[in-house]
């Protein structure tokens, strides 16, 4: 077998990996990060326990939309959701695309469930995720094109490169050395204090692209690494995703992490083999898009307006004939609660046994609650398909 080509380069030469103490922002910087830890903290307190997780469970086919769709594939929520339900397209493209969006939310699922806990800079826990991620994918999508030589290469998962690799005008580390790269990478990164870590998570994110360690899927483990990271340092619960605002400045985003390849301009640009300034610019558009987006999620689950909007839809739903009366008690109850025992349903609705069975039977073929059994409480959830009337904006409607 051919040796993998190492052209011997040190990991200073992606260096400055951390906002320098002596930065002139970053005073700045620290009070951004400190600001979407407070503001993280209070908007996932704010929840009752069953709310958040019906929240997250949005969150998460959210994510996972506008991370692929960065990477131009768009497959919509309610197509993610279907997914799920193993119900799939015709269309072999579409197809293909619901199977990426699954195997993307399998990978997401394991990280809120801890499985990334303490790793999420680690070389162990970043090939996890690739390997997580691409082992479920069509064979389809497990080719990638070198740029070069137009020679088409399969990605094995959990695989670090062996070709040479060029992304816009960025030329990446031979493959020989990205193993050195990432070692120097996690031992940077790994324990870092909360403030710390949360401050370096944008670093962190465009390191990891600049070293591209993979063949392809880099921009995806990039996402769900940060995810991870902010899921620790900030508790986020899930229930707010960067990725969308990302998404919906995809260029500034693309631009940040190109200009961040610039090498150091001048004795006034940290002392770095790279640029701090620019290192320091997507710091700041990456912070304050995670404030943006926890203030969106925050003023769209309101719980005045949420209840409002579900109640409308309710007693909508109720004038069509397509649910019980008494339905909206029901989803009022849990709003408050969080979640409801079965047992109180009958006296919410002020029926016998028998109708409030048929009004939690009717919501749960709706797909507006869940239950883990027949026996179990009973949880609200927020259906892909029910999106744009319950939170408008989370993102866009489906166009057939």
């Amino acid at each position: 077998m051919e040796a993998v080509r190492d052209d011997k380069e040190l990991p200073s030469l992606m260096g400055p990996l951390l906002i320098s103490e002596g930065s002139r922002h970053r005073g700045k910087l620290t009070d951004l990060a400190l600001e979407v830890a407070v503001r993280s903290a209070s908007f996932r307190r704010s929840l009752p326990e069953g709310i958040r997780i019906a929240l997250a469970d949005l969150v998460r086919a959210m994510n996972c939309y506008y991370s692929n769709l960065i990477e131009g594939h768009d497959t919509h929520p309610i197509d993610i959701e279907k997914a799920l339900k193993k119900d799939y397209s015709a269309d072999p493209y579409k197809r293909d695309l619901q199977l990426e969006a699954a195997a993307h939310i399998a990978v997401q699922q394991w990280i809120d469930a801890g499985g990334l806990t303490g790793r999420a800079f680690s070389i162990d826990g970043i090939r996890e995720v690739h390997h997580r991620f691409c082992e479920h994918l069509p064979d389809d999508l497990l080719w990638a094109k070198n740029p070069e030589t137009g020679r088409m290469e399969k990605v094995i998962p959990g695989q670090l490169r062996e070709q040479d690799v060029k992304v816009g005008q960025h030329i990446a580390i031979s493959p020989g050395a990205v193993p050195r790269f990432l070692e120097h990478f996690e031992k940077v990164y790994a324990g870092l204090r909360k403030t710390e870590a949360i401050l370096a998570a944008p670093a962190a994110h465009h390191r990891l692209l600049w070293i591209h360690p993979f063949l392809d899927g880099n921009g995806r483990v990039a996402r769900l690494v940060s995810h991870a990271n902010l899921l620790e340092t900030l508790d986020t619960g899930g229930i707010w995703s960067v990725a969308r605002g990302l998404a919906r400045n995809v260029q500034t985003y693309k631009t940040h992490l190109a200009n961040c390849d610039l090498q150091r301009r001048n004795d006034l640009d940290g002392r770095g083999n790279l640029s701090e300034e620019e290192l320091t610019d997507f710091t700041r558009f990456f912070l304050e898009t995670c404030i943006d987006q926890v203030a969106f999620m925050e003023k769209l689950v309101r719980p005045d307006l949420l209840r409002t909007r579900i109640l409308q839809w309710t007693d909508e739903e109720i004038r069509l004939g397509n649910l019980p009366p008494k339905s909206g008690n029901v989803l009022e109850a849990i709003l408050y609660r969080g979640e409801l025992p079965r047992g109180d349903v009958a006296d919410i609705v002020g029926t016998g046994d028998r109708q409030a069975r048929r009004v939690v039977s009717a919501l749960l073929e709706k797909n507006v609650l869940t239950s883990e059994s027949s026996r179990a409480p009973l949880h609200l959830a927020f259906p892909a398909t029910l999106a744009a009337r319950w939170m408008p904006g989370l993102f866009p409607d489906k166009v057939d």
